[in-house]
């Protein structure tokens, strides 16, 4: 059962308002559309309250004076810690602010128009903590511009790196941290956004805590926290220090960052599914399409875990989220994924005539355009909208994961290979980049190196079926066929109840390793299942002729179930029929020996 969640209250509603204004005029553009979103789910009574509460107490005073310390107002449980939001501080700040209003309004300006060189320029002498951050964050934007168009210029040069090289970023933490605000939060996330890129994860994970402890509801260093954490077993064991933010482990931010990692990590539970239901409960935000969207995402990673829980109830979740905000790009791309797998030409069809003529920009949509170009067996197509999506965004894992599954498709092993390693180097966290990789070194009839792959995918996804029966393939392709089992088992494990294909496979790699009885046991078991769920008798037959073999040739052999499994297969259509009737003879003839022999000794013992 899921966890219980706080529910929203007029505190939370202003701290979500006043994040919209903090993290956009820091050009935190991201989180202020989340904060925005999140606030206009909440419903509209409590929303009414807020500002009214607000709207009293930021009435002028009297005598014409503004009062200045209402912009700052008390802690409270949702909000920064005590020691974070000093008034002495707070006025010296708001102090330096009116005095370079000014600049950081043309600063911002150019932030804006993406002239990011120009906005670090503008604001280079301001002094206040916003002024600072937006000139060292301007730095580090202008500075990622040019390592990508370094990067774009070495295109198809075997010089070229496989990600973009930002040779500012050690110089940039370095001012970062001889900053005189260094318990600022918003310098804080900067700092741990930088020791991520320079891959100092540890460091990096502080910051961002800091960062949060100081102020909660920046969810860029949310997202930078998530994006920090390497498996669910880790997330797990991060999550009894977040009281180190002074909120309840029940708050909704702490299952919101808990959803969003586990979703990155393609590893969320059911339990997560609960929590979302929670969190568009009437008294939290009912109305939130971004909910919604992490709630279609946990469905659609939950596939094949629970017979209930499949693309279908992924696809109504987003076709839900579309007749809301049928203009909504994000995530429309794992939508055209679902549509894929589902083979629904049709409305894969609409939406990628509708998006592209949406924005034709947006990674997203060109993914979703891949995919429609995909399921038509066009390939060449379909890697070029892939290809666009990259370059729309190199960090875009899903369009390399993709268009390495399009070159496999057309059998262009080495660029696939390609492909999927550009995939691993933007993140070596999603298993489906490794596993694509063992797929194409398959096809190449390298096996060592498929299941050097394989096994990279399932150390990231323990649970997956398809993983455990790849590698038990490499396996078996290698001559190991002991280890082969041992997958097939483990896969065996996570398969559905009726599942009859690995068990098949398990039989036969008992019988070549001469294991009849263990071979019989799995065959015996397809034979259950079959009939549970009523299959033809054609598609069992084989196991059960090799079942009633077994048993006859078997000193002692259970020849009754013998002769039961070949007269259901005689008396059928399958091929194996004439054999079952000519082995079917063979059984009764044993049988009646032994019934003679029964009958002989009971007359000797009278």
């Amino acid at each position: 059962m899921a966890a219980t969640v706080v529910t929203v209250d007029g505190e939370m509603v202003g701290s979500l308002r006043r994040a919209i204004n903090d993290c956009a005029d820091r050009g935190l553009q991201h989180a202020s559309k989340w904060a925005a979103e999140l606030l206009a789910a909440v419903s509209p009574a409590k929303r009414r309250a807020r500002q009214d509460l607000s709207f009293v107490s930021s009435t002028p005073a009297r005598n014409g004076a503004s009062d200045t310390s209402l912009s700052f107002p008390p802690p409270h449980p949702h909000g920064p810690l005590t020691s974070a939001v000093d008034s002495r501080v707070s006025h010296e700040e708001l102090t330096l602010e009116l005095d370079e209003q000014d600049v950081l309004f043309a600063g911002m300006a150019n932030f804006r128009c993406r002239e990011f060189a120009r906005a670090a320029h503008t604001l280079n002498g301001c002094s206040s903590s916003r002024g600072r951050f937006l000139w060292l964050y301007s730095q580090y934007l202008a500075s990622e511009k040019t390592a990508l168009r370094d990067w774009n210029k070495l295109d198809m040069d075997r010089s070229q790196p496989a990600v973009p090289v930002n040779i500012s970023l050690l110089e940039l933490y370095e001012t970062a941290s001889s900053l005189e605000l260094k318990a600022d939060p918003w310098i804080l996330f900067l700092r741990g956004l930088l020791l991520h890129r320079l891959n100092r994860r540890e460091a990096a994970i502080e910051c961002a805590l800091l960062s949060l402890q100081r102020y909660l509801w920046n969810w860029s260093a949310w997202d930078l926290l998530s994006s920090l954490i390497n498996d669910g077993e880790e997330l797990f064991s991060l999550l009894p220090l977040l009281p180190v933010l002074s909120i309840p482990s029940t708050h909704p931010l702490v299952h919101l960052f808990q959803i969003r990692t586990l979703n990155a990590l393609h590893q969320p539970s059911e339990n997560e599914l609960g929590l979302c239901d929670r969190l568009l409960g009437p008294d939290n935000f009912p109305r939130s399409l971004w909910i919604m969207s992490l709630r279609a995402n946990v469905l659609y990673h939950l596939h094949g875990k629970h017979p209930s829980l499949d693309f279908p109830a992924a696809e109504q979740q987003f076709e839900k989220i579309l007749k809301i905000d049928p203009c909504r790009i994000d995530d429309i791309d794992v939508y055209s994924n679902i549509l894929y797998v589902t083979e629904n030409r049709l409305t894969l069809s609409r939406l990628a005539h509708d998006f592209l003529a949406l924005d034709k920009d947006r990674p997203e949509v060109c993914c979703l355009v891949g995919n429609h170009y995909s399921l038509r067996a066009e390939h060449e197509k379909a890697i070029r909208y892939f290809r666009r999506a990259t370059q729309l965004d190199r960090t875009y894992l899903s369009a390399w994961t993709l268009m390495g599954h399009e070159y496999v498709e057309m059998k262009n092993s080495h660029a696939a290979i390609e492909a999927y390693r550009r995939a691993v180097d933007v993140n070596r966290k999603d298993y489906r980049a490794w596993y694509g990789l063992g797929q194409a070194y398959e096809l190449l009839n390298m096996h060592q190196y498929a299941l050097h792959y394989y096994q990279h995918a399932t150390a990231l996804r323990p649970y997956d079926v398809r993983l455990w029966q790849a590698q038990g393939a490499s396996y078996q392709e290698m001559g190991r066929l002991r280890e082969a089992i041992e997958c097939l088992k483990r896969a065996l494990l996570g398969a559905d109840a009726n599942e009859i294909a690995i068990a098949l496979k398990l039989a036969r790699l008992h019988n070549d390793l001469d294991e009849a009885a263990d071979a019989v046991a799995y065959h015996q078991r397809i034979i259950n299942i079959s009939r549970a769920i009523r299959k033809p008798v054609a598609e069992w037959a084989r196991s059960a002729m090799y079942v009633a073999r077994y048993y006859y040739v078997l000193e002692g052999g259970d020849l009754e179930l013998a002769r039961e499994l070949l007269e259901t297969v005689a008396g059928s259509n399958s091929e194996d029929a004439d054999a079952a009737a000519d082995l079917l003879k063979s059984v009764k003839g044993a049988i009646g020996r032994e019934e003679d022999g029964v009958k002989e000794e009971s007359s000797i013992e009278m």
